[in-house]
């Protein structure tokens, strides 16, 4: 038995090797023409998710009126963050054509023949710009559905980003930064700090542009789009098309998040969690895979991961701890979060970031 389950693994290693090796990703399944899910993508049955409806919504905050209003908005940040981890904005300053023209390019991006996309197709962490089909492959040992292009902005040479997405990624992913001041600005006062704390403490000084296409799939209650987890950074802001899928946990329970058409998605990031001292909360949230599609999402995740920020600890706010409000967390640099993310959390199935770092 012990040789039979060896062999076993050894086959889906080698069919991950292949699937990896062929930088087709699984838009490349797709187009092939399969109709059912290859077995490098179905996950345990132990994961495996319903695909019944699970009704719920989250804040939707009104930014139109941030001048005027601005103590309400506040405290609708406040009580979203605190209370939900997410919310939903509107009147936030991204013009819808912006938003559309981004969602299309990556569109055009996925929809490029393969050997073009497999220029950008690595797993070299240095890289500011690569394409990919899950990040942990190997080490959950199936494929999830759906391909990712990842691009650190911070530091970028334009030229490095494909053609078809050069020029709407940089005009979107500065207007989202902006978006991300005022979002930070807003955060800072909910915790009753000055606006512009958060920022000053460096929550801005670096950013990931990610994109993910999550390609239809003939049997989405034997895979996942993206398996729960909590996002390791400060804030995101999330892009996403009307086709729908991510879900969060909410009371213990998974519920849907449907799109608002015009809207961004807003949600606390570990980080956050941990510099105001559990003020406001990261919580898991997921994306299943669905008959329609494709699905495609941008995220606009802020993190310094540049080299020389790298070994910067940061800890809960001074300002927000005391006695009667200790600490809860130790103070963690973006390298041993990161490392300790893989290695206590995300990979047997925690996928908590934080739990690892309470004193």
């Amino acid at each position: 038995m012990a040789s039979d389950n060896s062999s076993n693994d050894d086959l889906l290693l080698q069919q991950l090797k292949d699937f990896d090796e062929s930088k087709a990703g699984i838009k490349g399944l797709v187009d092939a023409g399969i109709t059912k899910v290859p077995p490098i993508c179905i996950i345990p049955p132990k994961d495996r998710i319903s695909q019944e409806p699970s009704a719920g919504n989250i804040p939707v905050i009104d930014l139109s009126d941030i001048i005027v209003k601005r103590d309400e908005v506040v405290e609708q940040v406040r009580q979203a963050a605190g209370t939900v981890g997410f919310f939903q904005v509107v009147n936030h300053g991204i013009p819808n054509e912006l938003m559309d023209e981004m969602i299309e390019g990556v569109r055009g991006f996925h929809n490029l023949p393969k050997e073009e996309k497999a220029e950008y197709y690595t797993r070299e962490p240095l890289r500011n710009v690569k394409y990919f089909s899950s990040f942990n492959l190997y080490e959950s040992r199936y494929a999830a559905w759906r391909d990712t292009m990842f691009c650190e902005m911070a530091n970028l040479d334009p030229q490095e980003l494909p053609l078809v997405l050069r020029d709407i990624s940089l005009r979107y992913s500065n207007q989202a930064s902006k978006l991300g001041i005022t979002l930070f600005e807003l955060l800072s006062g909910a915790l009753g700090l000055k606006s512009n704390h958060l920022v000053e403490l460096g929550v801005m000084k670096g950013y990931l542009l990610v994109n993910h296409f999550y390609p239809p799939c003939p049997e989405p209650e034997l895979t996942i789009g993206k398996v729960a987890h909590s996002d390791g950074c400060f804030l995101t802001i999330l892009l996403q098309d009307q086709i729908g899928g991510l879900q969060i946990l909410s009371d213990d329970k998974w519920i849907d998040i449907a799109p608002v058409p015009g809207a961004l998605i807003i949600n606390v990031g570990d980080f956050l969690q941990l510099v105001s001292n559990d003020k406001f909360i990261s919580v898991k949230h997921r994306v299943l895979a669905k008959k329609e599609g494709p699905r495609i999402s941008v995220g606009c995740f802020f993190r310094d991961i540049s080299r020389e920020s790298l070994d910067k600890v940061y800890e809960p706010i001074k300002e927000l701890t005391s006695d009667e409000n200790p600490p809860i967390y130790r103070g963690t640099s973006v390298k041993d979060y990161v490392a300790g993310f893989f290695r206590q959390g995300l990979f047997n199935g925690a996928y908590n970031g934080l739990e690892y770092l309470k004193l």
